[in-house]
This record gives structure tokens, sequence and C-alpha cells, in this order.
């Protein structure tokens, strides 16, 4: 009688072992990679999430610095009571909303546009922004139309800027800005600090918001902090350093406004890469952020009408310094 052997021999088992664990070492080795990729793209969309928001910010307020509002944009904005004679005189005004909503904010050197058709004129604003007067030259009735036309040019702050004998303008490291940055009726100052530090002890972007009515400027503190881990920018071609802000400057009349606005940010992720294990920095350069309603203003007040080109309020300057 034949004897049938059931099984592996002790040769084929080994055989059996040794490409089962080649094919688990090859499964291995690609799920480790795939996991050290995801990893890295998770690392870095991470990163990248946290600049662009940061950007976007920068970008959205940067191109809306500078517009003037006396309140909310689907308000209309009158005067309160008749201006009547004795003209050419000093006279106290107040003005009014229609829907209700924003207070009409007025300040010392504004200019404002009054009235329709030939009644309009063009007075400078005197007196203080809670008791304005302004010197008229016709005669309005109430509910007359006020406007403020142009944008204020200084609504990024320019480098030269000087506050009592002081520089107190924007900086490589602190861009100063101003204006209704949302559109709504307020107008707000706002500073971003750039701090660049180093991969073992990095800095961060700082943003400080208040409106220009404010009596002070509040401390920077963490929960300003728009980005973390800010480091030193590279170089440039010629081994200058880049700052975090870079400033267009254009003249006008004895002074100057900023019609350009380059931002650049270096960071690096919050974890290292796991191919590496290192912390890969990244630098994004914004070169071209226009501030439309400074350019605007630039554009017009040299060419047609000084008058679009609204001063910087005293509550502003007194914002600008340390």
């Amino acid at each position: 009688m034949r004897k049938v052997q059931l099984g592996f021999s002790l040769l084929e088992m080994m055989a059996a072992m040794l490409i089962l664990l080649i094919v688990s070492g090859i499964v291995m080795s690609g799920m480790s990679q795939m996991m050290n990729t995801q990893g890295m793209i998770a690392n870095r969309t991470e990163m990248h999430a946290g600049v662009r928001s940061a950007t976007e910010l920068l970008q959205q307020e940067i191109g809306q610095a500078g517009k003037v509002s006396l309140g909310d944009p689907n308000a209309s904005v009158t005067l309160h009571s008749a201006v009547t004679l004795p003209l050419g005189t000093s006279k106290s005004f107040s003005l009014d909303t229609s829907p209700p909503g924003v207070a009409p904010t007025v300040y010392p050197l504004e200019v404002l546009t009054v009235d329709l058709g030939a009644n309009q004129e063009v007075v400078t604003v005197t007196g203080t922004s809670s008791s304005p007067t302004a010197t008229f030259v016709n005669a309005h009735a109430a509910g007359a139309p006020v406007a403020a036309l142009g944008a204020f040019a200084t609504g990024i702050v320019p480098p030269a800027t000087i506050c009592s004998g002081v520089p107190c303008g924007s900086t490589g490291t602190v861009l100063k800005l101003y204006g209704d940055l949302n559109s709504d009726g307020y107008m707000y100052y706002v500073e971003y600090t750039c701090q660049q530090g180093t991969r073992t002890a990095p800095g961060a972007l700082y943003r400080n918001e208040m409106l220009i009515t404010a009596a002070s400027k509040p401390m920077l503190d963490a929960s300003m902090i728009l980005l973390n881990n800010v480091l030193q920018n590279p170089n440039d071609p010629n081994n200058n350093p880049v700052p975090c802000f870079n400033y267009q400057v254009q003249t006008l009349g004895s002074g100057s406004v900023v019609t350009d606005v380059a931002v650049t940010l270096t960071v690096q992720p919050q974890n290292p890469d796991p191919k590496t294990g290192t912390l890969i920095p990244e630098t994004k350069a914004l070169l071209n952020i226009s501030p439309r309603n400074v350019f605007e203003v630039w554009d017009t007040a040299k060419l047609v009408d000084p008058t679009r080109a609204q001063a910087m309020p005293a509550s502003v300057t007194s914002l600008l310094l340390p």
C-alpha cells in the first residue's frame, strides 16, 4: 500500500516564509513612504494655510487703506440744521445719517463737499471732532447732502512721517495703515508688526487694530498673533537683507504717499519634515499690492483736485507713536 505525504517540506516552508517576508517588507516600506509623504503634505498644507490667511488679510486691508467714510455706505449724510447768514464766517454744524447707523465722524482739516448744484461748495473742517465748525460761503438748507470725497493720502503711513520731531512712519518691520478697511463706515488704524526670528527662536506676525478715535494704542499680546514661526527672510541676490515690508513712495505736494507695498514672509512649519527630520522653511512674496484708494487720490490730487487728498486726522497721528 502506497503512503501519501501531506503538508510541506521544511525547504518549501522556508522558501514560502522568505517570499512572505520579502512581500511584507515591500508593503511595509511602501506604507512607511506613504505615511511620510502624507505627513510632509499635511505639514506643508498647515503652514501654507496659515501664511495664505495672513497674506489674504494683508492684501485686503492694504488695498482698502485710505478710504474715507462719514458713515455706513448705504446711508445718506446730511446737514442737521440750516447754514444761514452771515456767511463767510466760521459756523458750527452737525450731521445726520439716514437711515440712522454709524454716527458721522469728522475731524479738523477734513475737506467736505456740501450741497448740490449752484449751492455746492467745499469747506475745511475746523473746531474739534465733537464740535466741528467750517467757514461757509453759501447758505444751505437742513438736509443738504454732505460727502467726504477723495481718500487719506497717507492711508499707508509713509516711512518718512515725523510726529513731534520723532520718526513715526511705516518701517521694514511695522506696516501702519488706516481708513474704512471693511467698508462699513467705521475707520480703523491697524499696525502689522513682523518680528523675524531664528529657527530655534522663531518670531511672529502681529495685527493690532483700533478705531482711529482711540485714546491709546494697545500693547502687543499673544491674542494679536496672525502667524507663528516667522524667520529672517533670505538675503536678495546682492546679499542685502530683505524686510517684511517694502514701499514704493511717490511725492505729493510737500509730502509723500505710498502707492505700492511689497510683503515678504519666511515661515517654518510647526513639525519637522518626516523624511528629513528638519524644519524646512518657505518664503512667500507679494510684490505688488496697491492701495487703490491712495493711488487714485494721488493721481487725482496731483493732476486735478488737491482737496481730494484728505489730511491725516490728529487722532491717527497720536497712535503712530510707540
